[in-house]
């Protein structure tokens, strides 16, 4: 799997800080990926919906620890460089 974009829509939220749109291997798209700011800093939050318990579940998500960690490193770099920009303007 390569993620070959990433979109990034900034937030000025108390922790939604940013949201996101990938591509993979220029064929597959997923939206409304979330960057949080969380106690620990930021952090990726994957498309979810509430279910009739209330309970957060992921619509899709990375089932290896070695993808997770590639698609938040992508994405966080690509929220850092979106921020850095939309300062300089």
């Amino acid at each position: 799997m390569k993620i070959t974009d990433v979109r990034i829509r900034l937030k000025d939220e108390e922790k939604l800080k940013g949201i996101a749109s990938i591509t993979i291997d220029e064929c597959f798209v997923v939206h409304d990926i979330k960057v949080i700011e969380g106690r620990d800093g930021l952090f990726v939050s994957m498309p979810n919906k509430k279910n009739s318990e209330g309970a957060h579940k992921d619509i899709a998500h990375p089932i290896k620890t070695e993808t997770r960690m590639e698609l938040q490193a992508t994405v966080l770099d690509a929220y850092k460089k979106a921020l850095e920009e939309a300062k300089a303007e």
